[in-house]
């Protein structure tokens, strides 16, 4: 009778071939097929450890019979302990672990790409909790799976973790506890050995210092993300991306020129393309985000007339989709009105920006308007701003500005 327990094990880690596993573990495919006969020998000391490791089983699971004198090896408890107790897990005694079917990871990434997806219409509240709970049930997956399912939940918690941190900070504006969060990412991250999902939690966390104005601090998290970036294969989004978040920072920071010099490289970084195919969570960035930082800087720069010909030009190419979006150009828009004297115009993009944020909420885009109505302090007696004033401070928006 062939080594049925071995087989089954294999297929449950994501090796669906005996070709797969040998290549994972250095050996030849005949080895595998030895492995998995009537009479399996015992694996060579070198290959013990990477056996358990892999297939996440003790050999004895595995269909092994020790020879005389052999000492089993240790089972998973031990292995599976350490793992959960990275996560935060509780303890799970051996024998309620079962290893999950390889189509777990099918079914654990199709959620994760929901939320992903749901992320650009679902209100904040509703999304951030369900997010947490699939982050959850990833860690628990994660003890009862091994190999490449076990590398594919991985990086699916990653991405889970990192949509919790982008909500915490870009959505509900608490960057403490969007650190945390994004730590847990960059820890999946590095279970699934993703130097990409690496690269972009990493350069998430810089925005935290950056926005802070701890120039050091992000300039360091970033350089961590360009090493981790330059792992890849990284798309000319992803470098591009990277340089639009450093942006940011230095912008942030005080440093425009600095800012715009790293927007220009982005844009010949996306103007010379690359083989490489961006990855799908990358979904957050393209050529008209990229315009949107640029905008974002020509405006803190002082440059207006560019400022406002650019940011005009990324709301006519933003879709009806990205209303998040569209709010943060309106109020960067009615910014540069302001800037610029006029303070109808600038009224006009706030109060454009604020019928946005009634459908979709967004803490960046309340944060722009509210930024806009403070420039407009001296023309705070014009019938404009006062309109302004009525719409922004109704009830529910006085309250949240309140208990920020």
């Amino acid at each position: 009778m062939a080594n049925t327990r071995f087989k089954a094990v294999r297929l449950a880690a994501g090796y669906h071939s005996q070709e797969s596993l040998a290549k994972a573990l250095g050996v030849g495919v005949r080895q595998v097929r030895r492995w998995e006969s009537d009479t399996p020998p015992w694996p060579h000391p070198e290959q013990v450890q990477a056996l358990t490791r892999l297939l996440g089983q003790s050999l004895d699971d595995l269909g092994f019979t020790p020879p005389g004198g052999a000492v089993p090896t240790p089972g998973r408890r031990t292995v599976l302990a350490a793992t959960a107790g990275a996560f935060g897990l509780a303890a799970v005694p051996t024998q309620a672990l079962a290893m999950q079917p390889a189509s777990a990871a099918d079914d654990y990434e199709a959620v994760t790409r929901s939320h992903r997806r749901l992320y650009w219409t679902v209100a904040p509240a509703t999304l951030h909790p369900a997010a947490l709970a699939h982050a959850t049930l990833g860690c628990a997956l994660l003890t009862e799976t091994a190999g490449q399912t076990r590398a594919r939940i991985a990086a699916a918690l990653s991405e889970s973790y990192l949509l919790a941190g982008r909500i915490e900070f870009f959505d509900m504006r608490d960057a403490d506890r969007a650190a945390d969060t994004l730590l847990r990412a960059l820890q999946a991250a590095g279970e699934a050995d993703d130097p990409l999902l690496g690269a972009a939690v990493l350069a998430h966390t810089a925005f935290i210092p950056g926005w802070a104005g701890r120039r050091d601090e992000a300039v360091e998290r970033m350089v961590a993300a360009r090493t981790y970036a330059r792992r890849g294969p990284a798309s000319a989004e992803l470098l591009a991306w990277l340089d639009a978040v450093e942006a940011e920072c230095e912008t942030r920071c005080g440093n425009a020129r600095t800012a715009l010099h790293l927007i220009g490289h982005a844009e010949d970084v996306l103007a010379a393309g690359s083989e490489h195919e961006s990855p799908e969570w990358l979904d957050w960035f393209s050529p008209v985000r990229l315009a949107a930082f640029k905008g974002n800087t020509q405006l803190r720069a002082g440059h207006l007339p560019q400022a406002r010909t650019t940011l005009q030009g990324v709301l006519d190419a933003l879709t009806s989709a990205e209303e998040k979006q569209q709010t943060v150009v309106l109020g960067d828009l009615a910014a540069v009105e302001a800037a610029a004297g006029q303070p109808e115009a600038a009224c006009e993009y706030a109060q454009r920006a604020l019928g946005l944020l009634e459908r979709t909420w967004y803490a960046m885009g309340m944060d722009r308007v509210r930024e806009v109505r403070r420039a407009l302090a001296p023309h705070q007696h014009e019938q404009c701003v006062r309109d302004l004033d009525d719409r922004l401070y109704q009830w529910g928006t006085t309250v949240s500005a309140l208990a920020r």
